[in-house]
Order: structure tokens, then sequence, then C-alpha cells
């Protein structure tokens, strides 16, 4: 009897050890956890294959995971390849980072957001770089503050981001290292 209640209590002390790891924490608000629920948006590629590049690269999901791979060329002054969402806009005027669950290969990725917010006819995308490391789950903090607004790649002067209308949320690799790539998201949050 006094074992079983030992190891009741040995139980009950460590179930905060099998507490998931891979949920965000309680102050952060989950904006993705890739579980097809119909509040999750699509995703979709666009590669360097619109300015004449030969990358490829796209976005499956499953398991509860974004899966975002292919390979990077550098071939007719290529050298990116992006996922981004689709079908659903987000406020994040209350919001001072972006945080991301991410498994990746040691390579560099950018987190880019993106409004309504033009350059001469063309979108503009508001973008950080953040480093992964191979083969392990890590959490990337990626302050919105550090987004830079960017137009086919060039740096732009002047655009603030407007947190409060983000249409897009996405994910590039740009790096000008050729080869493959993979980079798994387990979930998205905001702090």
């Amino acid at each position: 009897m006094k074992l079983r209640v030992i190891f009741a209590i040995l139980l009950f002390c460590s179930l905060p050890l099998f507490a998931s790891p891979a949920a965000p924490e309680s102050s952060m608000r989950t904006l993705m956890d890739f579980d097809n629920s119909p509040q999750e948006p699509r995703w979709v590629a666009v590669n360097d294959g619109v300015m004449g590049g030969r990358s490829s690269g796209g976005p499956t999901v499953a398991d509860g995971k974004l899966e975002f791979s292919g390979e990077l060329s550098l071939a007719n002054n290529g050298g990116f390849s992006s996922v981004r969402s689709v079908g659903r806009d987000f406020d994040l005027g209350d919001v001072t980072a972006v945080v991301l669950r991410v498994r990746g290969d040691g390579r560099r990725y950018q987190l880019r957001l993106a409004t309504a917010a033009r350059y001469r006819g063309v979108s503009v995308s508001y973008g950080a770089g953040f480093d992964t490391t191979a083969g392990e789950w890590i959490e990337v903090r990626v302050p919105l503050a550090s987004l830079e607004p960017t137009v086919r790649g060039s740096r732009l002067r002047g655009l603030p981001l407007d947190t409060s209308q983000v249409r897009e949320i996405g994910l590039l690799i740009g790096d000008k290292r050729e080869g493959e790539f993979s980079l798994s998201v387990d979930w998205i949050a905001v702090e």
C-alpha cells in the first residue's frame, strides 16, 4: 500500500515533465498549429521562377506540422524559395514579436509579413532573418521592430508596418547557397 502511495505522489509531482514541450508558453497567443482546422490558412509557394530562376520548394501541412522544403538554385539570377499563408488576415496590433517552433537544417531563413502596403504597384514584404540548428527543435523569437520592408529583395525606407492588417505570414530562404533545404514548423505564436 505504501508503495502505491509513493508511486502516486511521484507521478503527480512529475506531471509537468510529461507536458508537451511543443506547446507555446501561456504568455503567447497561438496563430497556427497546423491542425487542419477551418481557421488555419492555406499555404502556397512563391519561388524565383517568377523572375526566371530555377529554385523549387513548397509547403506541405501534415501531422500537425508545416514542412517547407525544396532545392535552392542560383541559376538565371535566382536564389529564393518561399511559402506564405493565404485566406486569413491577422490583427497583430498588440504584438511585439512572432515566435516559431522550428526544426531546420542549419541554414538561415526569414520570417515575412505582408499587408496591403504597395510600392510602385508591387506588394511590400516585411522580413527578418533567423538561424536554425540542424536537426534540432528550437524556438525562434522575431521582434516585429526588426522587420524591414522590401520589394523584390530591395530594402525600402519610410514604409512602416501596419501590424493591425497583416494579410500574409510567410517563410523564405535566400541564403545564396545552392542545394536542398528543409524547415519544419510546429507552431507559430505571438507575444
